[in-house]
């Protein structure tokens, strides 16, 4: 059973590529490593004793999007591949709208004229936007507040459309909430270019000695300690839920779209995380105070009761183990890749 996956060599899916592996499935490669290397991939092979196929493209690119199906036999798509700041995306919407949503739309056509039409879609909890009621359900108004979140509820939007044309698409939409940590070996883990966007590679870098201090953007947020409360959820119990969304859909006999939310049902403020990361490292993280970003919310957090009982999954580790594998990940590799 062969799966192509989208933006594999990135953060999540190269961490989906080995539960894939270590799960018996073959695995190719998508990537254009705009914001990823090469050797995540390199080291989810010496990881599982197991080889991949890997092909560098944009999945915009329909030439080698459909040379891909047809020279391999598909069983499912796992579609990481997408810009992913959200404050870069206020700065730079074209650019995310572009590049989400059109590469998106050649590979679901690429899809369709193959004949594959099991698709796991990485969509996020930002198409909430600022939520009514915690925690939130699957069945929540959506709407967002920032243009990378309104690139994955388009999608979202597309498919929904998509099956409504051909009832015979098997998809599932996991909104997942604040991946971090790592692989248990410390081997891959989350290495952005450039200055990181998100929280926990941020703390890290500040650990390891790699940026000299934290920018806590907002301390005025209605939370405890008014800084903004997220869902973190370690990555690789993340990727356990596309696995098991896999095999739903796999088992099916007819069409259908699932729509779930992976997250704790726990939320941690900004500050609760950074003590949470000394306590890890045994190193300190000095943070600066900075006004708030546009586009960022209060507080988010998972009811993901409905991944439980669909999909059979549960988050199984907390923010102690979260950090602790960020930063196994970040003390092995202080320059990233």
């Amino acid at each position: 059973m062969k799966v192509l996956v989208t933006g594999g060599a990135g953060y999540i899916g190269s961490h989906a590529c080995l539960e894939l592996l270590e799960a018996g499935y073959e695995v190719v490669v998508i990537d254009s490593l705009v914001n990823s290397s090469v050797e995540s991939l390199r080291r989810v092979e010496r990881l599982t004793g197991k080889s991949l196929t890997f092909c560098k493209a944009d999945i915009a690119n329909r030439d080698t999007l459909t040379e891909l199906f047809t020279n391999h036999k598909f069983v499912a798509v796992m579609h990481f591949a997408g810009l992913k700041a959200v404050g870069e995306s206020v700065q730079q919407p074209l650019r995310y709208y572009q590049n989400n949503i059109s590469g998106s739309l050649v590979l679901f056509e690429v899809m369709q004229k193959a004949g594959v039409k099991t698709l796991i879609f990485s969509s996020s909890a930002t198409v909430y936007g600022a939520p009514e009621s915690l925690p939130i359900k699957e069945s929540a108004a959506v709407g967002t507040t920032n243009p990378y979140g309104s690139t994955k509820l388009f999608i979202e939007y597309m498919l929904k459309d998509l099956f409504v044309a051909d009832d015979s698409w098997r998809i599932a939409l996991l909104r997942y909430f604040n991946p971090v940590g790592a692989h248990v070996s410390g081997q891959i883990g989350e290495d952005p270019n450039g200055p990181p966007n998100n929280l926990m590679p941020y703390i890290s870098q500040v650990a390891v000695g790699k940026l000299n201090k934290l920018n806590v953007y907002g301390t005025d947020y209605p939370t405890q300690d008014g800084t903004g409360v997220r869902d973190y959820i370690h990555v690789v119990d993340l990727v356990r839920g596309h696995i098991a969304a896999l095999r739903v859909l796999s088992a099916l006999e007819e069409g259908e779209v699932i729509t779930a939310n992976l997250g704790t049902g726990n939320g941690q403020s900004v500050l609760e995380m950074v003590e949470a990361f000394e306590l890890a490292s045994k190193k300190p993280v000095p943070y600066e105070v900075a006004p708030r970003r546009e586009g960022d919310i209060a507080e988010c957090w998972a009811d993901s009761s409905y991944a439980a009982d669909r999909l059979d999954w549960r988050a199984e580790y907390g923010v102690a183990r979260m950090c602790e594998d960020a930063w196994r990940w970040q003390k092995n590799n202080p320059k990233g890749y």
